[in-house]
């Protein structure tokens, strides 16, 4: 359910394989927190029965809702070597678990493939703006922020730009992210991406769009007084629709 006070909780749609990845390892993560939730706080409940109850009533006294099996059952819970050694190796056991996995991912994102296309994402104070350099001649843009007084209808405040990155879905993409000032970050969640903008220094990372749409992002690193003012915008279109926005760009040119 959406609406316009609706509060939206959770991840955003993703776009791209990493961010799917992403999403199954929370959510697969969140299993086994779940469970030690649910075991600690059980600890927790058999501690004060055993221990506060037993100093609060003397021996000779009965426990309303408990009697003494209960507790020497109780003890057995809360104290014991075997306890110490279930304390000790299930934790192991469960970040084997969580390791597997998260390693897969982590060896994914890492993944230095051959793109299709390259593009250059340069950090200012406090606008992005990008070139493409793959072909004969260079397109490159600014992207900056359009103010709320200039916003069409159905436009996000703090979040449009005047000049969009056009990208092909179905492609393997690589960006180059740098920054000519501070530092900065591109960051864009439904695309999996977070790679800080440094500058003198060039870091890259993969995009591989799995469906057409706009996705917006900001600059997640404190950069300056208007660090809340330059965001991104991805819009994902078929390859022919970029071809012949590329077209357009070099007769611009």
């Amino acid at each position: 359910m959406s609406g316009p006070f609706t509060l939206p909780v959770g991840f955003q749609d993703p776009a791209t394989p990493i961010m799917e990845g992403l999403i199954d390892l929370h959510n697969y993560i969140f299993f086994y927190l779940t469970l030690i939730f649910i075991l600690v706080l059980y600890m927790f409940y058999r501690i004060i029965l055993d221990f506060y109850f037993t100093i609060r009533y003397p021996r000779n006294q009965a426990i309303c809702w408990t009697n003494r099996k209960d507790l020497r059952k109780g003890m057995k819970i809360s104290h014991g070597s075997d306890l110490e050694m279930f304390w000790t190796i299930t934790p192991s056991f469960i970040l084997l678990l969580i390791a597997v996995p998260s390693f897969a991912l982590l060896y994914a994102m890492d993944e230095v493939l051959s793109p299709l296309l390259t593009f250059k994402a340069i950090g200012h104070q406090w606008y992005w703006s990008y070139e493409y350099s793959d072909f004969d001649t260079t397109i490159g843009f600014d992207s900056n922020l359009v103010f709320e007084d200039e916003l069409k209808k159905g436009e996000f405040r703090l979040l449009q730009v005047d000049n969009p990155v056009i990208l092909p879905i179905d492609t393997h993409i690589r960006v180059i992210i740098t920054s000519l000032d501070v530092l900065h970050s591109w960051a864009v969640p439904s695309l999996g991406v977070k790679v800080d903008a440094a500058p003198g220094r060039l870091n890259q990372a993969f995009i591989y769009l799995k469906r057409e749409g706009v996705f917006y992002g900001q600059c997640s690193e404190l950069c300056g007084v208007n660090h809340g003012f330059m965001p991104i915008v991805v819009k994902g279109v078929s390859v022919d629709e970029f071809l012949a926005w590329v077209s357009k760009e070099l007769q611009l040119n």
